[in-house]
C-alpha cells in the first residue's frame, strides 16, 4: 500500500562502509546523553522470519524475489509470492527465528522503550513506527489510495474487517528491478489529448464534463481544474459494468486495429496489457488518467495519503507506516470502495518525483521521505570489506537481498552468520559491524525510523 507532498530534502548519513576497514555506519543524529544507560539486553541483534503474503498478482516460484528470500517457492509449489512482511502489524507481524514467538509479543515482554528508543516508544508506543516489505509484482495491482490519519480513524471504525487500523500509510517504494506504477493525475494537457483521442473514455465522462476540462486552463498550481476533473473521474469510476465493458470492448478492437498500422503509444500499450490482465474492468480505461512511470534499480516513488496509484510490474523494497489500509476502486477481485476514493482523492496533477537518494559514503545511498516513520539505506558492500553501524536512538531491520557474510555485535542472541534472505531486528542504542566475507560483494537494505524524528 501525511497530505501529498513532494519529497523533502535528503538528510545526512545511514550506513558507512570502509575500503579495506570498518567505517561508522547509522545515522547522524545530535548526540543526547541517555539519562541511564540501556538494559544490556537491549543491544542484541535478532534474527527474524519475514511474514509472506500469497496474494494473487505475486509472482510464482523462483520467478519471484520473495520466493528466494523466504525460502518458498521449490519442489512445485507455484502458488503466488507477492510481498515479504518485516515488522509488528497484527495482519502479518515478523517472528523471532529461533522460537517462534512474533516480534510484536516480544517487544512487548521486553519492554519497548529499551528496545525502541525512549523517544520511538513515547511516540508510537510498541510497535515498531514503520513496515518494511519486499514486492514482487507479476501483474497490476489495484487501482488505489491511502488515507490520511483522520479518514483512516473514521474508515476503522466503521468497517473495521475491510479497514484494518486507525493509521494512515505513506508509503515509499525503491526498486529492485525495472519497476513500473501509475502514480498521480496527468497534466490538463494531456488529460485534453486524451479526451481527445480516446473516444472511449470521453463518451463515459460525458460531454459536459468532457467540455469543462476542454476549456479549462493551468494555472494556480492546477487548482482551478481539480472540481472538474473530480467530477469527469468519478463519472468513469462510477459508470454501470454494462457500460465500462462496452467501453472497453470497443477500445481494445479499435487499438488492435490502429496497431496495424501505426505504432502506438506506451500508454495504449500498456492498457491493452491491463485489459489482458482485468478484462471488461473500469481500470483499464482510468489508467489513461495517470501518470505511467518507469523506475530503473535504485530510483524510488513516494506516495502521500489521498495519491491514487498502482504498482504494475516489477521488484522493489517499500517501506510505509504501520498500516495495511487500502482504498480500491479497480484492477482488482477484491473489495472496491469507489465512492471513498473518489471523495478521498487531492486530485494534484504533477507527475511524481523520482527519488535517486543520497550517496552518504561509499556504496551507501539513502532514501528519506517526508515522513517521520521511516527512511531507507541502500548498501553495497564489496568483498572482503566491513562496516559498522554506530548506535542510533531508534530501532532499524535489516534485509539481506544478495551476498554473505557475518553480523556482529556485542550481545548477540543467536549465530551471526548473513546469507541471502536473511533478517535482523537491531534494537535502538546498538552497536553493529557487517563483514562481507562470501565470494561477491553484499547487498544489504536497512528500514529505520526517519533521522529527522530525532532531529
Amino acid at each position: 500500500m501525511a497530505s501529498s507532498t513532494t519529497a523533502s530534502s535528503q538528510m545526512g548519513l545511514g550506513l558507512g562502509i570502509g575500503l579495506g576497514k570498518a567505517i561508522g555506519l547509522g545515522m547522524l543524529v545530535p548526540s543526547e546523553p541517555e539519562a541511564e544507560p540501556e538494559p544490556e539486553m537491549a543491544r542484541g541483534v535478532l534474527r527474524l522470519r519475514g511474514a509472506v503474503q500469497h496474494y494473487e498478482w505475486g509472482r510464482r516460484g523462483d520467478d519471484s524475489l520473495v520466493a528466494r528470500l523466504a525460502g518458498g517457492g521449490d519442489d512445485g509449489d507455484r502458488r503466488p509470492y507477492a510481498e515479504l512482511w518485516m515488522g509488528t502489524h497484527p495482519s502479518a507481524p515478523s517472528s523471532l527465528a529461533a522460537s517462534g514467538e512474533s516480534l510484536r509479543e516480544w517487544l512487548a515482554r521486553r519492554g519497548p522503550a529499551a528496545l525502541l528508543g525512549r523517544a520511538v516508544a513515547a511516540r508510537w508506543g510498541g510497535d515498531l513506527p514503520f513496515l518494511f516489505k519486499v514486492l514482487s509484482v507479476a501483474k497490476a495491482l489495484s487501482i488505489q489510495a491511502h488515507p490520511d490519519r483522520e479518514l483512516a480513524r473514521a474508515l476503522h471504525a466503521l468497517r473495521p474487517a475491510t479497514y484494518r487500523d486507525g493509521n494512515h500509510k505513506p508509503e515509499m517504494a525503491v526498486a529492485v528491478t525495472e519497476f513500473r506504477a501509475l502514480c498521480g493525475f496527468v497534466r490538463i494537457q494531456e488529460l485534453k489529448d486524451v479526451l481527445r483521442t480516446v473516444p472511449e473514455v470521453r463518451e463515459l465522462v460525458g460531454k459536459e464534463e468532457a467540455a469543462k476540462l476542454m476549456a479549462a486552463k493551468e494555472h494556480d498550481g492546477g487548482i482551478g481544474v481539480r472540481p472538474y476533473l473530480q467530477s469527469a473521474f468519478t463519472k468513469l469510476m462510477t459508470a454501470s459494468k454494462e457500460t465500462v465493458s462496452e467501453a472497453v470492448s470497443k477500445l481494445k478492437s479499435r487499438l488492435n486495429v490502429e496497431n496495424k498500422v501505426r505504432t502506438l503509444t506506451k500508454k495504449e500499450q500498456l492498457v491493452l496489457s491491463l485489459e489482458m490482465q482485468y478484462p471488461e474492468d473500469v481500470g483499464v480505461l482510468a489508467a489513461f488518467f495517470f501518470n505511467y512511470v518507469k523506475l530503473s534499480p535504485g530510483e524510488a516513488l513516494y506516495i502521500g495519503a489521498n495519491e491514487p496509484h498502482a504498482y504494475l510490474s516489477g521488484e522493489c523494497v517499500e517501506c510505509m507506516a504501520t498500516s495495511d489500509n487500502v482504498v480500491r476502486a479497480g484492477l482488482t477481485p477484491k473489495y472496491i470502495d469507489v465512492q471513498t476514493l473518489c471523495s478521498m482523492l487531492t486530485y494534484n496533477q504533477n507527475f511524481p518525483e523520482i527519488l535517486r537518494g543520497v550517496p552518504i559514503q561509499a556504496h551507501v545511498t539513502r532514501y528519506t521521505p517526508p515522513s517521520e516513520e521511516f527512511e531507507v539505506d541502500r548498501c553495497l558492500l564489496p568483498p572482503g570489506e566491513s562496516a559498522t553501524m554506530s548506535p542510533v536512538p531508534g530501532p532499524s531491520i535489516f534485509l539481506v537481498m544478495k551476498g554473505e557474510g557475518e553480523i556482529e555485535a556485542d550481545s548477540m542472541l543467536d549465530e551471526g552468520r548473513a546469507k541471502e534472505g536473511d533478517v535482523f531486528f537491531v534494537p535502538a542504542h546498538t552497536e553493529v559491524r557487517i563483514v562481507c566475507s562470501g565470494p561477491g560483494s553484499m547487498q544489504l537494505y536497512r528500514a529505520g525510523v526517519n533521522s529527522g524524528f530525532f532531529s
